[in-house]
């Protein structure tokens, strides 16, 4: 770890007790975080609400245009703020004009998230249809076979959360664009990790959530919607009465959608949380995401190769263009020997048939060089 990274580590104190090594699931929260929540809460709680709200309506915009920083979105009005992935998947796929007869391709394995909004679809006579995981991720071949005349999206995470295989986003873009396929994409297993770009990668629409790599607390987290797809949505597919242009006169009844990602914005959002996501969001970038990505490429590297040398086998192909934050160790009896290495204040999480482990830049070396040793003293 460099020294101007390292001194990010206090801002962690669970690093007091743990080597926290469970960032695909709920990281801990930094003392940042915490301090804005708190910040905001005292606020709150000195003050009426109509105090607060101009401060929090600037906060608010100043995490849309950060948000739209961090994906390389053309404009904070292709941000709408999220309660959770699913909540922008589902918007996702109810919002976009499909018919009867047409099918959604998403792949094995993946994200119960990022299925069921769209296998719920069947009641509108929309297909899903299941494109097979190969060596723990997408392989762009089955993915064009799967393609037919009918294939109106294809749903997809950047980085698969049983396995850590990255997929090639920027590839099946590009297929999504050369064939009139609305491309849609959940990041939650990458952003705040490694470089996201919605425009290079030609994504129609991302969600995701902040309670893993993006550091926050969860129940907050945003939908991306390209700017020139708005007009071809399901006008309301969610509305509330934040949703209308006129928004805040109340009697007007007046449902004029506005052309930006607001018009899926419901109603009364949760302040905390969000102002929290700033806090976290704030900090990511401070660090840099090219530097986090390096820090990460090391620390799995390393987990990687101590892993092979020691003999176990892994989940996923780990050439470096598929690899993310996410090493899946394959094990018997993984729940038990997750609890094993909890109780050796190493913290990971049981995933499919093996232990997930996915360090953060402020992880060190020696941590994850821990988990070989906790591994055969729980396995062998």
């Amino acid at each position: 770890m460099t020294t101007d990274v390292a001194a990010y580590r206090a801002e962690f104190p669970i690093t007091e007790r743990y080597a926290f090594l469970s960032h695909a699931a709920v990281s801990p929260l930094s003392r940042r975080v915490q301090a804005a929540v708190q910040a905001y809460l005292d606020h709150a709680a000195r003050e009426p609400f109509l105090a607060v709200f101009p401060q929090v309506m600037a906060q608010f915009a100043d995490l849309k245009q950060r948000l739209a920083r961090l994906i390389n979105a053309t404009s904070p009005d292709e941000i709408v703020l999220m309660p959770n992935t699913a909540a922008g998947i589902n918007t996702a796929a109810v919002s976009l004009p499909l018919r009867p007869g047409d099918n959604v391709l998403v792949l094995d394995g993946d994200y119960p998230a990022n299925v069921y909004p769209w296998q719920q679809l069947a009641y509108r006579g929309v297909l899903t249809k299941v494109v097979p995981q190969h060596n723990g991720g997408l392989d762009l071949e089955l993915l064009m076979r799967r393609i037919d005349h009918r294939t109106r999206v294809i749903a997809l995470s950047t980085a698969m959360f049983a396995t850590g295989f990255r997929n090639d986003l920027a590839a099946v873009g590009q297929i999504c664009r050369e064939r009139g396929i609305y491309f849609v994409v959940d990041a939650i297993q990458t952003l705040g990790a490694f470089p996201v770009d919605v425009q290079a990668w030609h994504v129609d629409m991302l969600a995701c959530g902040s309670q893993k790599w993006l550091l926050s607390t969860p129940g907050s987290g945003f939908l991306y919607v390209r700017r020139e797809l708005i007009r071809d949505l399901v006008p309301g597919a969610y509305v509330g009465a934040a949703s209308s242009v006129s928004g805040q006169n109340y009697l007007d009844y007046n449902l004029t959608l506005p052309e930006t990602a607001e018009r899926f914005t419901l109603g009364t959002p949760n302040v905390a949380n969000n102002l929290a996501l700033l806090a976290a969001v704030t900090m990511l970038q401070e660090v840099g995401i090219e530097r986090i990505e390096r820090q990460i490429n090391t620390l799995v590297a390393a987990l990687i190769d101590d892993l092979r040398e020691r003999g176990y086998r892994l989940a996923a192909d780990t050439a470096p263009e598929h690899r993310s934050g996410i090493v899946v160790a394959l094990v018997e009896n993984p729940n038990a020997v997750s609890h094993r290495l909890n109780e050796a204040g190493i913290v990971v999480t049981p995933r499919g048939a093996g232990v997930r482990i996915a360090p953060h830049f402020y992880n060190t070396l020696d941590e994850v060089l821990r988990v070989g040793d906790a591994l055969d003293a729980a396995t062998k």
